[in-house]
């Protein structure tokens, strides 16, 4: 499947860009080739080849889902200016 210059200037005018009579001779050839490489990639035998999610053959380790606490509170709680209690003190943004 060719590209022509007309296909560009119709999509160039869809996607709102304006391009001069080089640029569109330029782009005409390009996705020409590039619809070319797509065409040989679609008369691949591609039957007994299954998908891949990755190039690694190994599932991600699960892991319980547990609450831990930490328990440094205090600590975190010593980096702010100003606390009440158990929680930041900040400033008012919406009046």
């Amino acid at each position: 499947m060719s590209i022509d210059k007309d296909t560009v200037k119709h999509i160039s005018k869809l996607a709102r860009i304006s391009l001069d009579d080089k640029k569109i001779a330029n782009l005409s050839k390009d996705l020409s080739s590039i619809m070319k490489f797509i065409e040989k990639l679609n008369e691949l035998n591609t039957d007994k080849t299954s998908p891949l999610t990755s190039i690694i053959n190994a599932s991600l380790k699960s892991r319980s889902d547990e609450i831990r606490d930490g328990k440094i509170r205090d600590q975190i709680l010593k980096n702010s200016p100003e606390t009440n209690k158990e929680f930041f003190v900040v400033p008012k943004v919406i009046e």
